[in-house]
């Protein structure tokens, strides 16, 4: 182990981890909690910022106990991304629960300003679509529904954040209110060609300029951590990355034809684009990747709601499985999926289709199937949707995929790999770092203290843990996409 060490904290939908990596990009040591969800009313979903804060600091703890503290060179931040936050700026209490990405509140806000003829202007300077699953209807709603929010946006006491802002603030004892590029762009309120809050998008979301984050480059010194612990004082705070793109740049997917999958509760496919800003087709968004410096670097990416959560919704609602992990083996237990196809639109259904108001169907049934079925048939749903946004994009002139780099925890699933690969007819990687949001922060921290020198170094440092190779024949292939497709169609409210 070398003497420069590197700290991540991986704040993420279900759990937080904080990790240790050296100078080889090799983890150290790690530690893990799970974040406990609140679900106040239907379709709402909601964090508690003061228990994510609270986790992260026993984490912090365990981790510094195992290591030299003073070998710490630099720390790292990734995210959920569009989960908002609210705090008073006096204080640095958190003021509302954090209202969550996959949060469905504000579905009729989000039609209204469509209705009223928005979604032009905010789709061509943010590269998104006007939808609850990014912050700003979310930021709105706080303001319009909690008496406590609006009266501090009154006196210019309130901030609002996404959760890197969050914990930076709690890092820093308050001294830094800042965010990076990569997470203000997931907000609609930032003109990812100017790369500044915009005027007409905060006017349209009525939220005031004063209560936002400065945005700063991803790899960049934000400030410097107060002492927290056995964590030292003045340690910088070198990178701060959405977790999707933090993937991206952790599987060094810098060249074009270059994608990763993130099988996360829901599922991010992002494909590298340069530093051109891309004109994606409907129904997939453009977004900044990440920014060195002055060097920006913008990505294509297909956001699907729900796809990790399918299988917890199996286990947790309908007591169908024991154990998630178990979904690999019970699917190849059986010869195929008997017809049988879950389009898991719980949460409506996001790229590539963008339709708020879908609900999730289940298929096929006959006196025949099992519990074994409905199991693989979820399995299969998160595979079809990704299908379902390359073909999309590579339909619409962006460029071959050349490989699919895939992590998150269903990138263990060897049935789930297998099946992506067969139905995309192109190799699947996975990434043999498990946390590969928090290696790529790790990586973008280094690159900003001068550990790496440059990208071609952080490719080197790349091994693939597996690569699953098509092997399905292509009637096969055409018949399984288009019954998914009936399917999709029976659900879809556009």
């Amino acid at each position: 182990m070398g003497h420069d060490l590197l700290l991540v904290i991986d704040q993420g939908t279900t759990g937080t981890k904080v990790l240790v990596v050296d100078d080889q990009a090799r983890v150290v040591t790690s530690a893990s909690a799970e974040v406990q969800q609140y679900y106040p009313n239907p379709g709402w979903v909601e964090h508690d910022p003061e228990g994510i804060w609270q986790g992260v600091q026993r984490l912090l703890q365990a981790v510094t106990s195992q290591v030299n503290p003073q070998h710490i060179r630099g720390v790292g931040i990734t995210n959920q991304r569009e989960t908002a936050v609210a705090w008073d700026r006096s204080t640095g209490e958190a003021i509302h629960r954090a209202i969550v990405w996959q949060c469905r509140r504000t579905v009729k806000a989000c039609q209204d300003m469509r209705n009223q003829g928005f979604e032009e202007v905010v789709r061509s300077k943010t590269g998104l679509t006007i939808d609850p699953y990014f912050s700003g209807s979310k930021f709105q709603w706080l303001l319009t529904n909690d008496e406590r929010v609006d009266a501090l946006a009154q006196r210019d006491q309130l901030c609002f954040g996404t959760m890197d802002s969050w914990l930076l603030w709690k890092l820093t004892a308050g001294r830094c209110f800042a965010t990076d590029v990569s997470n203000a762009a997931r907000t609609l309120l930032f003109n990812i060609d100017t790369l500044d809050w915009d005027s007409e998008l905060l006017s349209i979301f009525k939220v005031p300029r004063s209560a936002l984050p400065k945005v700063e480059p991803t790899g960049h010194v934000f400030g410097r951590t107060a002492a927290l612990g056995t964590l030292p004082a003045d340690i910088p705070i070198a990178a701060m990355m959405g977790d999707s793109q933090a993937a991206l740049f952790g599987h060094c997917c810098f060249g074009a034809g270059m994608a990763k999958a993130t099988y996360g509760t829901g599922t991010s496919v992002m494909m590298f684009h340069g530093s051109q800003r891309p004109t994606p087709p409907t129904g997939m968004l453009a977004t900044v990747a990440w920014a060195m410096g002055q060097d920006v670097a913008y990505a294509v990416e297909g956001t699907i709601n729900v796809t990790g959560a399918t299988m917890q919704w199996l286990r947790d609602g309908l007591g169908l499985l024991d154990d998630a992990a178990a979904s690999d083996h019970i699917a190849a237990s059986l010869p195929d999926n008997g017809g049988v196809y879950l389009v898991p639109a719980f949460a409506g259904l996001g790229a590539p289709h963008w339709d708020m108001e879908a609900k999730g169907l289940l298929t096929g049934l006959t006196r025949g199937t099992t519990k074994e079925h409905i199991i693989r048939a979820a399995l299969e749903s998160t595979a079809l949707q990704v299908t379902d946004v390359v073909q999309h994009a590579q339909a619409h002139g962006m460029p071959a995929l050349q490989q699919l780099w895939a992590d998150g925890g269903a990138s263990a699933n060897g049935f789930l790999m297998q099946f992506q690969a067969d139905l995309l007819a192109a190799q699947v990687m996975t990434s043999s770092v498990k946390e590969v949001s928090a290696m790529g922060t790790a990586y973008m921290a280094g690159l900003t203290l001068g550990i790496w020198p440059d990208l071609e170094a952080l490719s080197k440092l790349r091994i693939p843990a597996r690569v699953y190779a098509p092997s399905m024949d292509v009637e096969t292939r055409k018949l399984l996409l288009a019954q998914w497709s009936e399917a999709v169609q029976r659900c879809l409210t556009k």
